[in-house]
């Protein structure tokens, strides 16, 4: 058998692509995540790849001649190599095959706060790629409900990591 090469087109299994660009008005990069590589198109676009399970942060803007007009942060998690690929996942624009979406934030409040937890959760000494799946769902719904989101504590985190100790989750 003869081994092919992974181009970008045809990344391996359960790996996820997210498009990042860069343009005048308009901007997509990665606000956190640890791809396997990032493949540079041409000056202004990249192709991030993800392993499965991955978790990443991609942060949209766009503007006009008056300011931006559109603020955007999803927290996505590639599918997992375990399930079929289909699984769970969402068709999200610039995400190929698609994602899990942990996190939506749409408009400027939203996305400051998400911002803000981020940030948080780094100037605590934690990775964000490693936060629990299930806080990044929470924040989502309090920022749905325009609460508050909670703040993710060194104690969170552990009882995380022990409960996918305890499940064998490979990803955490």
């Amino acid at each position: 058998m003869i081994a092919r090469p992974v181009s970008p087109a045809t990344p391996a299994a359960g790996a996820m692509r997210v498009a990042l660009f860069r343009a005048r008005r308009a901007r997509v990069r990665l606000r956190f995540g640890a791809p396997l590589r990032i493949v540079r198109l041409d000056d202004w676009r990249r192709l991030a790849v993800f392993q499965a399970g991955a978790v990443c942060a991609r942060l949209r803007w766009a503007a006009n001649a008056y300011g931006t007009v559109l603020w955007q942060l999803m927290v996505l998690q590639a599918g997992g190599s375990q399930t079929p690929p289909a699984e769970g996942l969402q068709r999200i624009a610039g995400v190929t095959p698609g994602a899990r979406l942990l996190l939506h934030a749409e408009g400027r409040p939203a996305v400051r706060v998400a911002l803000a937890c981020i940030d948080a959760i780094e100037a605590a000494g934690l990775a964000s790629v490693s936060v629990s799946p299930d806080y990044w769902r929470t924040v989502h719904n309090r920022l749905a409900t325009r609460q508050a989101p909670p703040a993710y504590t060194a104690e969170r985190h552990a009882a995380y990591l022990a409960r996918s100790a305890l499940q064998g989750d490979v990803h955490a």
